[in-house]
């Protein structure tokens, strides 16, 4: 029985492989030199795409063509992509099925491993999702895609994740490892993280998942920009996930861009195009101008600074980058504001207690035998296999204990709800994690180093990523007085992957957070840090 469930594991992943690389070859004019009009394209905001593809809806199918040349680099460099759907999304051109006068009309957008579209496997990097379990293909696209369609935009390539998406690393033995599209020795972020490299080099838009970090950690680590809304704005009607029932953090699915401008372009389409009509799950609020615009014209918006969650203090190229916005922010007028918030500590032991609720079960359900794991989560794994006593004092199984962590956790809310109303902050500003990218399989010792992204899908409060600068060997060094041993369990495994040498010229962003349903003032206030930091010689350099 093992054998053969092995066998069909490895035959199934290497179907998987085989299948991508020949849809790759198969690309007519994929393959060549980018043309000007190709460069143009890339560079040019969704808006005006738009306009042109409104004017002459030819010009769908030339954008296609320019970001499947993109997509195709990007996989040579990084192995970012799983399914390769364009010969599909040019028939969908042709056939009436996208929608070209949609807010989107004709801009390719790329897909988490995760989102159902008919025809195509959502692995989520299991091979037991190949096929849909015994064969079956999808016959009908999810509604977050029939929304895409009918905005007009365009899907055609879904991007690589880590098996289980419990990891800030993007590996699975489906579709292999993707790498950091800065340093190949390095993770690209995760769970969405093969969008974050395909968007670093050059993608347009995308749509990821985020239950700890997962849009905002590759936001981080790759360059790119990615707004994590409140659980209830963006659909997730039609998609895939690993840990089916769990419901203690919600997953909520969130878009990611490779420019600041395309991020607020393309949420706030989606918003226009009323999400709640496709699922049940999105709340009935239109998009509120007036509340982008009421702190865009702010005189002096009032900034709170996170500088540490008391767990992991940040590294120095971390604290350097939300130093270089705290005093971009400040020189532009805005008033900077010292915080001390509710425990991020307390936040951090709830999430972990109810994410891992199940002992991880649900997500072990999914592996075929012999199939390799997340180092992460078989560090994770390892806790919830001790004998009973010992597991008890680490994770409470029973319904009832699961209640009370509810009840914390809503009270725990509410301690943060009172805290900011009587620190009127307009937002935060704070580290997106303690680290840069990690390393290949880092994830074994930094699995609980997530407390910076992971409060705020705790709270559901709203919250965005944006590139501030690079790593610097010489800037970002450890000082000479730093000891790892006087770190905590969690710290030590944090900064034994930190080095400023090897990492030097990753990408170092910094997280803006707002309140719940507020991703119109989450993205408005990217921009004023975005427009403050302008001015700035060292202001975030994309890849070419």
């Amino acid at each position: 029985m093992f054998l053969l469930e092995y066998l069909q594991h490895r035959l199934d992943c290497r179907f998987k492989q085989s299948q991508r690389a020949a849809k790759i070859r198969a690309l007519p004019g994929c393959h060549g030199p980018f043309s000007v009009i190709d460069r143009e394209t890339i560079n040019k905001p969704i808006e005006n795409l738009v306009l042109e593809v409104h004017k002459d809806a030819g010009r769908a199918d030339e954008i296609l063509n320019t970001y499947a040349k993109v997509a195709v680099r990007a996989h040579e460099k990084t192995n970012c992509l799983t399914e390769v759907m364009i010969p599909s999304a040019e028939q969908w051109l042709k056939d009436g099925s996208i929608n070209l006068s949609g807010p989107l009309a004709g801009i390719p957008v790329s897909l988490k491993d995760t989102v159902d579209v008919a025809r195509y496997d959502s692995s989520v990097g299991f091979s037991k999702f190949v096929g849909e379990y015994v064969g079956d293909v999808k016959t009908e696209d999810g509604g977050m895609t029939k929304l895409l369609k009918d905005a007009g935009a365009v899907p055609y390539v879904n991007t690589n994740v880590p098996v289980t998406l419990l990891s800030f690393e993007s590996s699975n033995d489906v579709w292999g490892r993707s790498t950091n599209p800065y340093n190949s020795k390095y993770a690209p972020g995760g769970s969405t993280g093969g969008e974050g490299a395909l968007l670093a080099l050059g993608g347009r838009t995308g749509i990821g998942s985020d239950v700890a970090g997962s849009v905002r950690c590759p936001a981080h680590y790759s360059g790119i920009y990615s707004l994590k809304c409140f659980t209830g704005r963006w659909m997730k009607l039609g998609a895939s996930t690993s840990m089916p029932g769990q419901d203690g953090v919600p997953s909520v699915y969130s878009p990611m861009a490779r420019t600041l401008d395309d991020l607020t372009y393309f949420t706030r389409s989606i918003i226009w195009m009323k999400p709640w009509t496709y699922d049940y799950s999105v709340h009935p609020l239109p998009w509120r101008s007036e509340i982008e615009q009421e702190i865009l014209q702010n005189g002096r918006p009032r900034v709170g600074v996170f500088r540490t969650d008391g767990v992991v203090d940040p590294s120095p190229a971390c604290r350097r980058a939300l130093e270089m916005a705290e005093t971009a922010l400040r020189n532009a007028g805005h008033e900077i504001v010292e915080i001390n918030p509710p425990s991020p500590y307390k936040a951090l032991q709830f999430v972990s207690h109810l994410l891992c609720s199940d002992g991880l079960k649900t997500v072990h359900s999914f592996f075929r035998r012999g199939e390799s794991n997340d180092p992460g989560v078989v560090r994770m794994r390892f806790y919830m296999r001790l004998p009973r006593p010992i597991k008890y004092l680490h994770y409470l199984w029973d319904v009832h204990e699961y209640w009370q962590l509810i009840a914390k956790r809503e009270a725990y809310k509410r301690r943060w709800f009172e805290w900011w109303e009587d620190a009127k902050i307009d937002f935060l500003i704070a580290p997106p994690n303690a680290l840069p990218a990690v390393p290949h399989n880092g994830m074994h010792d930094a699995a609980s180093s997530c407390g910076y992204t992971f409060l705020f899908n705790l709270i559901d409060y709203s919250a965005g990523v944006m590139p501030v600068t690079h790593v610097d060997k010489e800037k970002d060094q450890l000082p000479s007085t730093f000891d790892i041993k006087r770190l905590n369990g969690i710290a030590r495994g944090a900064y034994k992957l930190y080095d400023a040498e090897d990492m030097h010229g990753l990408p170092v962003g910094v997280q803006v957070v707002g309140r719940r349903l507020e991703e119109e003032k989450v993205l408005a206030a990217m921009k004023r840090v975005e427009d403050a930091l302008g001015g700035n010689k060292s202001k975030f350099i994309d890849l070419d």
